[in-house]
């Protein structure tokens, strides 16, 4: 009932910027919280951040003060500006959601993933 699209992943140089989105889709009634994770080779996957729907915002340690979140509620989409990345922040990032559908109650839905490479 929720397809997320997730876009704005590649490779940048160490110090650059990325900015991803997520744009989710389908019969929405309502999203919650919306979150970006990511895992990297051979480590597990972890929280990044999150927006709630009245736009307060979380933050892991490793990121804050470089990444900012951001959603646009008419559109249903989030944003992961990236700014002074590092290679330790290579990973693949997921979008993550909780929706309540107009068939289903609230429940956690992922995206397939974008890459994010980071050289130094």
């Amino acid at each position: 009932q929720v397809q997320l699209v997730e876009s704005g992943g590649g490779l940048v140089q160490a110090g650059g910027s990325l900015r991803l989105s997520c744009a989710a889709s389908g019969t929405i009634s309502s999203i919650n919280a919306m979150s970006w994770y990511r895992q990297a080779p051979g480590k597990q996957r972890e929280l990044v951040g999150t927006i709630t729907s009245g736009g307060r915002t979380l933050y892991a340690d490793s990121v804050k003060g470089r990444f900012t979140l951001s959603r646009d509620n008419a559109k249903n989409t989030m944003y992961l500006q990236m700014n002074s990345l590092e290679p330790e922040d290579t990973a693949v990032y997921y979008c993550q959601l909780v929706a309540v559908t107009t068939q289903t109650p609230q429940y956690a839905y992922w995206g397939q993933g974008t890459q994010v490479t980071v050289s130094s």
